[in-house]
């Protein structure tokens, strides 16, 4: 089996992951912040969700247009452009602008964001797929994204906690600011500049017929739903943290980063290939069911410690993303990741929407439980179109 260690003599993989987790850190933290300062100045859960994963509901419109130039833009200066785009939209937040503005902001941002999330990933993808000394390459590059995402998020949450009791929420982010400047320097700096993926020109028209094309055939489309639904419904939960216990979010979230690194190192690196079709649907599941007990209302530490369970079944991304790529061919791998990327994080901002709105009528932990069933029963509906077939689905081909 391939050791993480060699991943990191892969050219380019180091200064990509870098700039990647500079750039989560400054997610996080800014998040963070903005769902702090966004409650102190409305008192309402729905719209503290909102700002803290709002951004995701604009990977939808990105989804339908923007896509297509995953695959043909030099992933380089587009990584470079979205990372100071980031860098810009954050410390105009700080200022901070009418509560319009700042929704007006984390629209953009989340327009940003839907095109990056195709170019890093198929560029990630494209890296490891040259280095012929790797077997099992995406999933477990993408499990180390996974696993710093993590530890990153963990020490984000942390460090975003103490910088806005001893700074201030606009002080934090202006601090996450400066970490998307970083992220944009490393790529810039550090990466190749290789040439776009695919040929000819971007566009709504062409966008939404590679969409078309790649959610035509029923395994590759129960695997997008897979993929969207039932994390985005989860992530839900997770942003009524700030509403269910404001003094300990950070807590709450650190934990179900710790939950999210375990659960990745467990099936990337531990689990072998031929049991990883078995475990999808009951890593879906597990992802849901702690959240059930929140209706009891648990303290901040049990809490936790149910946060950190349920948070090991995002592992269940990494088994339907490899199996995604295997019916997905390489020209159409940034375009495809990006869809399964703009998808989740758009369900992941009506999973907000619909826990916020839901804790707003009732009580945070109310809604966490709520919503949770909500996931449990996508998930088995889906579960018979996830068993995996005797031979992969055609894949899409483009002129």
């Amino acid at each position: 089996m391939t050791s993480y260690r060699s991943l990191f003599r892969t050219p380019e993989f180091t200064p990509l992951f870098l700039a990647s987790s500079a750039q989560v850190a400054a997610q996080t933290m800014s998040g963070l912040a903005l769902g702090t300062l966004v409650y102190r100045a409305t008192d309402s859960p729905l719209l503290s969700a909102l700002s803290m994963f709002g951004p995701s509901l604009a990977q939808v419109l990105g989804a339908t247009t923007l896509l297509s130039a995953a695959d043909r833009l030099p992933p380089r200066a587009t990584l470079t452009g979205t990372a100071l785009a980031f860098a810009a939209g954050t410390a105009a937040l700080a200022a901070p602008p009418p509560l319009w503005g700042i929704f007006a902001l984390i629209l953009v941002l989340g327009l940003v964001a839907s095109l990056g999330g195709g170019v890093r990933w198929g560029l990630l993808n494209e890296i490891l797929r040259e280095d012929a000394h790797i077997k099992d390459g995406y999933i477990l590059g993408r499990s180390v994204f996974n696993m710093a995402n993590g530890v990153t998020q963990v020490v984000g949450f942390a460090t975003g906690g103490v910088l806005i009791a001893f700074l201030s929420p606009r002080g934090t982010l202006l601090t996450a600011a400066a970490l998307y400047v970083t992220a944009a320097a490393v790529s810039r700096f550090s990466l190749t500049a290789r040439p776009p993926r695919a040929t000819g020109r971007p566009s709504v028209r062409e966008t939404r017929r590679t969409n078309a094309a790649l959610l035509a055939a029923r395994p590759r489309r129960h695997l997008f739903l897979a993929l969207w639904i039932p994390n985005g419904l989860i992530v839900g939960c997770e942003s009524l943290y700030v509403s269910y216990a404001p003094d300990h979010a950070g807590l709450l979230f650190a934990c179900a980063a710790l939950g999210m690194l375990a659960g990745d190192v467990t099936v990337a690196r531990f689990v072998p290939p031929r049991l990883r079709p078995r475990l999808g649907v009951p890593l879906l599941l597990l992802l849901a069911a702690p959240y059930v007990f929140f209706v009891l209302r648990p303290g901040p530490f049990p809490a936790a410690g149910l946060a950190t369970l349920a948070s090991a079944g995002f592992a269940a991304s990494l088994l339907q993303q490899e199996r995604l790529m295997a019916v997905t061919p390489p020209e159409l791998s940034g375009h495809a990741l990006g869809l399964h990327s703009s998808g989740m994080l758009t369900m992941q901002g009506v999973g907000a929407a619909l826990a916020g709105a839901t804790a707003q009528l009732t009580s945070p932990g109310t809604a966490m439980t709520v919503i949770a069933l909500a996931s449990i029963a996508v998930t088995v509906s889906l579960a018979p179109g996830l068993r995996p077939a005797p031979r992969a689905a055609s894949a899409p081909r483009t002129a």
